[in-house]
């Protein structure tokens, strides 16, 4: 089971960091020392707190853990380090790039709905494609930030027009349950929690299924959708590295036709 990372992170000690997220990827004080190319005796030493770890053995040890670029800096400022990562915003100068090609993936993925989201899931952009997912939904739960997995669940949101609801919840927990286990993150903890509270089962998709469908009740009919993920890669930014962009695209020649009208 994943243990969610405190919210007090930033008062512990580098070493119960690299603790922390040695238990998260199950690996002993051995295993993880030969892939650092360390002795045992120098990262316990470090978990301790018997030795300061320079910047670089923290990024080495956060490389092999695949500790997400948010808490790499955490973990350099425990050990009274500098961040090696920004965390910019997407309307900094810097960000242009990003932002546009952000926008180039939303627009040419017209006609199809595709959405942008952050680490914990909140909605950052999306095209005008994926108004027909969520036409109908409660007015609070379409105010900044939208939580996507929120409004896809709840039951004044998107839940009730899914045809195969018990399907792509099992889906979606999946997918929450493994981002948990990466990022240790507690708000996301607490999200899947309350998401857990919300009415409509969980059931496996069928055998020998190649993807899990989003069946759903529409304005142009039941339209049937399977989704991609795609994320930057090798980010330096913390905020780039957090971004997911959701792709929608028509399971069955019915949607494509619908969709295309």
């Amino acid at each position: 089971m994943a243990v969610p990372l405190s919210d007090t992170a930033a008062r512990r000690t580098p070493g119960d960091l690299v603790r922390h997220w040695r238990a998260q990827r199950h690996l002993t004080q051995q295993e993880l020392a030969i892939q650092c190319r360390i002795s045992a005796r120098h990262l316990s030493f470090i978990e301790t707190g018997r030795s300061k770890p320079t910047s670089a053995m923290v990024l080495k040890i956060c490389e092999e853990l695949d500790v997400p670029l948010r808490d790499r800096n955490d973990i350099l400022m425990a050990a009274g380090h500098a961040p090696a990562y920004t965390e910019s915003t997407l309307d900094q100068p810097s960000m242009a790039s990003i932002g546009q090609a952000l926008i180039q993936i939303l627009d040419g993925h017209m006609p199809y709905p595709a959405v942008v989201v952050d680490r914990q899931w909140n909605m950052v952009d999306a095209n005008t494609a994926i108004d027909k997912l969520i036409a109908g939904s409660a007015p609070e739960l379409l105010e900044p930030p939208v939580n996507v997995l929120r409004l896809s669940l709840h039951p004044q949101g998107v839940a009730p027009r899914i045809r195969n609801l018990s399907q792509w919840r099992a889906h979606l927990f999946s997918r929450l349950d493994h981002q948990i286990r990466a990022t240790g993150d507690p708000e996301l903890v607490r999200l899947r929690e309350e998401l857990r509270g919300y009415p409509g089962g969980i059931d496996p998709a069928p055998k020998h299924s190649l993807v899990i469908p989003l069946r759903i009740d529409t304005g142009s009919g039941v339209l049937s959708f399977f989704s991609a993920t795609t994320v930057f890669g090798t980010p330096m930014d913390v905020t780039v590295a957090e971004l997911a962009i959701e792709s929608f695209f028509p399971a069955d020649p019915e949607t494509a036709a619908a969709l295309a009208a």
